[in-house]
């Protein structure tokens, strides 16, 4: 499947026959706190077909991917059970080896034999690889051919295959350098997702609604106001923490509890972003009419006050179902729908109400619709048939900035590959040795 307006090479395009293959994958799953186990294993079941692809054409595939982040610590360790269940999804033995890119992983890595697979440690193991480093440490795509993880795998390689659009925004060796040195190609995922998103970004049924909840409010907020200012979203409902912070923003007060909430997770700073939105687009966005609390063991609704009379101080963690019907009767007229965040806090049954109605609302309309960030993807799982939902699981940071017509660089690191690759003499020349 490939996408008609990127000039991005496909699994076709290059000849990896027999061919030793660097496979960049997200495969970064959510996790639970107390067992460690698997709570969704729909990223690895996705990643099935590309690899599948290159065990048809005798590749001897070496697997590269994360887990946890140095923001993301507790979710942070060994990938041995990704190498099992990508195993039993593919059946297929993949080996493991818990060495990103040293001495023992290239040694693994030069013995591996066509048809074989091999996964290698976290990358998160690497300085080079995580947020922070990213953040401070600004590097192009080329300086970044010269990093640890780069020189270290690919004179071991002959191609590059990325299958991780999820993680397209990140700028970081794995994602872009790689494209730099070797003939390159993108996955199956990778163009069944853009393919999701511009089949919705494209549809001519209005309205367009974007449904935004969940507790990551930067993402929402990142791509809200050129989605609003260039029409790509005729409405925007607002929902969880981030419909909170929407309430705020409009001059409701909540308490001193969801203050603090807010501020112990430093999202009280997204307030005046969002005041500055409501005051550029005040009829494009709604914010909850009602909210609901816990109290005596019990799920509690009341309306948001329409003065700036304080609402109590119970923490609202669900939108009431005032709420909910007005926002369900938007869906079922919506001409495509774009989903980012549940509306509740969903995990607690109390306030899985708001998100479980309006994931049904969901299953019902016939708009196209697609829905990012793991936390959809998980709720919808927990809530729901999600296998009857019309959506496709995209990846949360990448596509809200896709959406919001941002450049992302793993895709212009692959169509960069694709033209070097149709040039004489375009990629560097590798070491002459081996890493030691």
């Amino acid at each position: 499947m490939k996408q008609k307006t990127l000039k991005i090479d496909g699994l076709a395009d290059v000849n990896l026959r027999k061919k030793k293959v660097l496979v960049r994958l997200d495969i970064n799953s959510p996790l639970d706190p107390k067992t460690g186990k698997f709570t969704s294993l729909n990223r690895i079941q996705m990643s099935a077909p590309t690899l599948m692809h290159l065990q048809n054409e005798m590749c001897a595939t070496v697997i590269i991917a994360h887990q946890g982040d140095s923001l993301d610590y507790q979710n942070l360790g060994p990938m041995h059970e990704h190498a099992k269940a990508l195993g039993k999804v593919i059946r297929k033995k993949i080996d493991y080896i818990d060495d990103p890119c040293g001495p023992a992983a290239q040694e693994a890595v030069k013995k591996l034999a066509p048809g074989e697979f091999l996964m290698l440690g976290n990358l998160r193991y690497l300085a080079e690889e995580i947020s922070t480093f990213e953040n401070n440490v600004k590097l192009t795509p080329a300086e970044m051919a010269g990093t640890y993880l780069v020189r270290s795998l690919a004179p071991l390689v002959q191609a590059y295959v990325n299958d991780a659009f999820s993680a397209a925004h990140i700028n970081s060796p794995s994602m872009v350098a790689f494209q730099e040195l070797l003939p390159s190609a993108a996955g199956h995922l990778f163009f069944s997702e853009i393919t999701a998103l511009d089949k919705v970004m494209s549809s001519p049924a209005r309205p367009r609604v974007f449904l935004l909840g969940g507790a990551k409010i930067s993402d929402a907020l990142g791509m809200l106001g050129q989605a609003l200012d260039n029409g790509s979203a005729d409405l925007v409902l607002t929902a969880g923490l981030t419909g909170n912070v929407f309430l705020m923003a409009s001059g409701k007060d909540l308490g001193e509890a969801n203050k603090k909430f807010l501020a112990d997770r430093n999202l009280l700073e997204f307030v005046a972003e969002a005041k500055g939105h409501l005051k550029k687009h005040p009829r494009k966005i709604l914010a909850p009419t009602d909210l609901a609390c816990e109290e005596d063991d019990k799920r509690t609704e009341r309306p948001v006050p329409k003065t700036s009379r304080p609402m109590g101080d119970a923490l609202w963690l669900d939108v009431g179902e005032q709420t909910i019907r007005e926002y369900e009767k938007v869906i079922a007229e919506a001409g495509a729908v774009f989903v980012h965040g549940p509306a509740g806090l969903y995990e607690k049954p109390l306030f899985a109400e708001g998100t479980r109605r309006l994931w049904g609302a969901l299953e019902k309309t016939k708009a196209h619709a697609v829905a990012g960030s793991g936390d959809t993807e998980a709720a919808a799982r927990s809530l729901i048939d999600p296998t009857r939902l019309p959506m496709v699981r995209a990846g949360g940071g990448a596509l809200v900035r896709y959406l919001s017509g941002k450049k992302l660089p793993l895709v212009e690191a692959m169509e960069r590959a694709r033209e070097r690759l149709r040039t004489k003499g375009g990629y560097k020349p590798l070491p002459d040795k081996e890493p030691a």
